[in-house]
């Protein structure tokens, strides 16, 4: 099967939607990408999908990441997957999969190398640490910037926000597994969507 050099926008979308323009466009980001993702990827992602490149608007990139949630695998590959696919299908998603994971291999292979030989460096020991409280700030920015596309969400704000809180409290205080917490706030906030959006 031949794979065009330009993606078609998905059906519904403008044909001026910005999008990749070839599988080494999606090779190519999605390794930039990962490179950036020091502490979590999830916050480089949002940056670069929606605010950089557009490939992806707030609501979408939303919908997409909660679809990613909920899917077996890691987080960020599944919704890289998603993304690659959105615009070439299984070629791009494997491409999406390839470039988040081949290069990123190499370094975390050097890293651990590293980490092994000056684990017991009281620095080194420091600065991980220290790396600890920006990946815990990245995330909570992201969240910050993600929360906006709530105001255009079918449910009340208020709503939303207390399954956003019942889901922290259960997961951070009260230490619920995530598969007992996702499943019922999950089905919640779709039983609550499907109702407002009911004809």
């Amino acid at each position: 099967m031949t794979v065009p050099a330009t993606a078609p926008p998905p059906t519904g979308l403008p044909a001026d939607r910005p999008r990749p323009t070839s599988l080494a466009d999606v090779f190519v980001s999605f390794t930039v990408l990962a490179l950036q993702g020091f502490g979590g990827v999830l916050p480089v992602v949002q940056r670069e999908m929606v605010e950089r490149k557009r490939w992806l608007t707030q609501e979408e990139f939303i919908e997409d990441w909660a679809v990613a949630q909920i899917m077996p695998g890691p987080n960020v590959v599944n919704l890289a997957m998603m993304i690659g696919a959105r615009w070439y299908g299984l070629a791009g998603a494997m491409c999406a999969l390839a470039g988040l994971l081949a290069v990123p291999l190499v370094v975390v292979l050097v890293l651990v190398a590293v980490h092994a030989r000056f684990a017991d460096n009281p620095a080194v020991a420091g600065a991980l640490r220290g790396m600890a409280a920006v990946s815990a700030g990245l995330i909570a920015a992201a969240g910050l910037k993600l929360s906006t596309a709530l105001t255009k969400n079918a449910m009340p704000l208020a709503w939303c926000a207390g399954i956003a809180a019942t889901g922290f409290v259960l997961l951070a205080w009260v230490r619920v597994p995530l598969v007992w917490v996702l499943p019922p706030l999950g089905g919640l906030g779709c039983l609550l969507a499907w109702r407002r959006l009911r004809p």
